[in-house]
């Protein structure tokens, strides 16, 4: 789907201030949302409307970004933005959930989580990743990563419209 059609159907939805970030659904928008929920499945529901697919829709206020960023601990890693992922999981994971998660890992990669925020720091990247390829099954949800670099992108993004 293009961005531009995703951004002219948060804009049907009252949205202002729309601005996309490459080619993978990263939105920033200000609106009145009484209902995250319900707002999430009006968007899912525009989308299938117009493309034919219904996407997982995960709604992150810019000050939870940025509390997630400040979190962050692997401090070390944002030089090599590439190497350190966020995981929106939407809640926080069960402890019996994290130890099968932590079982995925090479012996190069790292996680941590806090509350509903999972940082994967993996120095040799995650194209052949274990974890990144086990996660949604692993936490029997859909989640979504960002590296280091879009994260800290959306969050300027996000400071501009606010």
């Amino acid at each position: 789907m293009l961005m531009k059609s995703l951004s002219q159907i948060f804009e049907a939805a009252d949205c202002e201030s729309v601005k996309t970030y490459i080619q993978s659904g990263n939105v920033v928008f200000n609106a009145r949302i009484r209902s995250t929920g319900q707002f999430g499945d009006a968007i899912g529901k525009a989308i299938e409307t117009e493309h034919g697919f219904r996407p997982a829709i995960q709604l992150i206020t810019a000050d939870a970004l940025r509390t997630a960023i400040a979190s962050n601990p692997y401090p070390q890693a944002a030089s090599e933005p590439k190497s350190l992922h966020l995981c929106f999981l939407g809640e926080p994971p069960l402890k019996a959930q994290i130890r099968d998660a932590e079982d995925l890992l090479s012996d190069s990669e790292s996680i941590a989580v806090i509350g509903s925020w999972l940082y994967l720091h993996a120095p040799d990247g995650v194209a052949r990743s274990k974890f990144a390829n086990g996660i949604d099954r692993v936490f029997r949800r859909n989640t979504t990563a960002r590296n280091w670099r879009t994260v800290t992108k959306l969050a300027d993004l996000a400071a501009t419209i606010e």
